[in-house]
């Protein structure tokens, strides 16, 4: 990864409005503890800039290991757009084929890129809770969860444009209820049977983000339980562009996600070693 008189190399890439830095540690040359190096390069003003870091490793079995650190260090199981992100470095540094699988810490993926658009198999959600009172500062909402490689609450509400979302989704990700590690939380408005506008407080990054894509599966998935929608959903996001989510649905539980959308490459660059 390192080379003398060089710095460490590193992709930007953007994921329906998530950004990302990516790196390439298939020859193993990155230090496993990655809890310093993460917050400087996603630093806004001086470092790179994103909501999270992604390495690829190498893996048995799978065309690669994907690990994912939000932009505190702190590593999660999974991110949907990272996961996007990840399939289309992958295919462009010739790690996988366009049609490729690799592991993450949620489990096995599939993906498939086609030019800018990428189609990732999600893992099946988990602990989904439906319609539950969600009490925050004597004020209730109703609220809905789904583990959809990481843990979000969705909570629907008028006037998405105009929310605090920033403010109501710390509070919720700080919930008593959803200690110690925390939850993402997703608001919604509910276009149509197969349109959602989503927005998103993601833990980890501690402020709203231009799109989370285990934020509008959690939604989609949510939604069409509570009868308010059926596959495919489109989720609109923050930043403007637009999530596909599709699934089949058996009964009380939803199977075969799969998560649609473009990606961008933003930038490559080297990054200085201190």
């Amino acid at each position: 990864m390192f080379t003398k008189g060089k710095g460490m190399q590193f992709y930007k890439m953007s994921g329906t409005g998530n950004d990302f830095v990516l790196l390439d540690n298939r020859d193993g040359t990155l230090n496993a503890d990655l809890s310093a190096l993460v917050p400087a390069l996603c630093h806004r003003r001086n470092g790179v800039g994103a909501d999270g870091v992604l390495v690829i490793e190498r893996a048995a079995g799978a065309d690669f290991r994907m690990r994912y650190l939000n932009a505190d260090g702190g590593e999660v199981a999974f991110c949907g757009n990272g996961g996007r992100c990840v399939a289309w470095f992958a295919h462009a540094i010739g790690a996988a084929g366009p049609r490729m699988s690799f592991v993450a810490g949620d489990g096995p993926h599939a993906a498939e890129v086609a030019g800018s658009r990428v189609r990732l198999s999600m893992r099946d959600p988990r602990d989904i809770r439906l319609n539950f009172l969600l009490d925050l500062d004597h004020k209730g909402y109703a609220a809905s969860f789904a583990d959809t490689g990481v843990p979000h609450v969705v909570v629907p509400v008028a006037e998405l444009d105009s929310f605090d979302v920033a403010g109501t989704g710390r509070r919720i990700r700080e919930h008593r209820m959803f200690q110690p590690d925390g939850t993402n939380a997703n608001f919604i408005e509910v276009a149509g049977r197969h349109h959602l506008n989503i927005r998103t407080y993601e833990r980890g990054v501690e402020d709203e983000t231009l799109a989370c894509g285990t934020g509008a599966t959690a939604a989609a998935v949510t939604a069409a339980l509570r009868g308010l929608a059926d596959s495919p959903v489109e989720c609109a996001t923050r930043g403007g562009e637009v999530l596909t989510v599709h699934f089949r649905r058996d009964g009380d539980e939803v199977r075969d996600v799969e998560l649609a959308g473009d990606v961008r490459l933003l930038f490559t660059g080297e990054w200085a070693e201190n």
